[in-house]
């Protein structure tokens, strides 16, 4: 392993002047945020740092600050929070290739890995052999502060016409959705129902409408419904105030939608999913994680009712295919930009379901 060296500058504007920089950390003890004063990360020799131009939040940093049963475990305390985002190359170690100061990158949030075993290629970091893996923003510090590390590895250079600030939701919700509508593994012209309107299944129904499919977009909340209708859903439906959605949608669909794919982190909306899904043909695709676990018919699924599957929320082995295809056909998060110190409001915004697209921190 070499020193890490760099092989140009980075530009002037690009270069920290101190040596600490500040960060919105969540801090277990209190279960509170707070705005600190922390030292800026050296990269090893695999890694980059990366100025950060785009924090934005997904609704598992929220997590962090509700009850729930899925296991979200935090390795250091406090804890930078933030897994998406982009930024600028300012140092790229001796053992990375591909990257110079100054390049526009996106990066998805796996650590100490080794990207390499079986579970990497084709199930997830998360599993990897090495047992040693950690998450940006969960088990080390993340992307809401001015600087942060970076695996290469997990690391591209934007393509043309993705705007660095404005993608950032691409580098998690994009992923996340674009493989929950592409696991699907629909024929254009069939129906697929999007479950969650927000910061994901709004950028799902533009991949869905991309890729030729009829879609319904399904939330309990009017705004997020209007940011379906934006994005091209066909027909739109509020699952709380309308008694008779899955009539309509079984009507609509001639018998139901060949999947339905549930962006959301609510238990009550799997119950639903079953409902106005086509017997026998369709799908259930598992991609928001509630905060409790999910209950399923298994009567339904051992007569062959609905299928059901998992979507892969991104690696970077899926992370080109996405991000490629959004800069090709111009989809774009609906992104609203906020500073460092507004994240708490943002939180709020989330928790409330009051946030229409994705909130993001964007870094002068």
């Amino acid at each position: 392993m070499g020193a890490t060296t760099t092989v140009t500058q980075a530009p002037e504007s690009l270069r920290p002047v101190k040596t600490t920089q500040r960060a919105q950390q969540f801090d277990q003890r209190d279960g509170k945020l707070h705005l600190n004063e922390i030292p800026i990360p050296t990269p090893k020799p695999n890694e980059l740092l990366v100025k950060v131009a785009c924090a934005s939040l997904c609704h598992s940093d929220v997590m962090m600050f509700e009850p729930n049963e899925q296991g979200l475990i935090l390795g250091q305390n406090p804890v930078t929070l933030g897994h998406e985002a982009t930024g600028f190359v300012v140092e790229a170690g001796s053992d990375t290739s591909g990257f110079k100061p100054g390049d526009k990158v996106g990066f998805l949030p796996a650590m100490d890995c080794c990207f390499e075993c079986n579970q990497c290629r084709n199930v997830h970091n998360l599993y990897c052999k090495t047992g040693k893996v950690k998450m940006a923003g969960f088990a080390c510090d993340g992307y809401f502060q001015e600087y942060a590390i970076v695996d290469a590895r997990a690391a591209m250079v934007l393509p043309e016409g993705l705007d660095v600030y404005t993608s950032a939701p691409l580098f998690c919700a994009g992923v996340t959705a674009f493989h929950g509508v592409e696991d699907a593994d629909l024929k254009p012209g069939q129906w697929a129902a999007i479950i969650g309107c927000g910061g994901l299944g709004h950028l799902a129904i533009a991949y869905a409408k991309a890729m030729g499919y009829k879609v319904i977009g399904i939330d309990v909340v009017d705004s997020q419904l209007e940011e379906a209708k934006d994005q091209g859903a066909d027909y739109v439906f509020n699952s709380m105030t309308d008694r008779d959605y899955v009539k309509k949608i079984q009507e609509i669909t001639g018998g139901g939608v060949d999947a339905a794919i549930n962006y959301t982190a609510s238990k009550k909306a799997y119950d639903g999913c079953p409902a106005i899904i086509r017997p026998g043909e369709g799908k259930l695709v598992v991609v928001g994680i509630p905060q409790q676990p999910l209950t399923l018919n298994a009567l339904d699924i051992a007569m062959g009712r609905f299928r059901i599957i998992g979507s892969n929320n991104g690696t970077n082995y899926n992370m080109r295919p996405c991000i490629e295809f959004s800069a090709k056909h111009n989809i774009k998060p609906h992104l609203t930009l906020y500073k460092l110190e507004d994240l708490p409001e943002m939180i709020k915004l989330m928790h409330d379901g009051k946030a229409r697209g994705r909130l993001g921190v964007k870094f002068d």
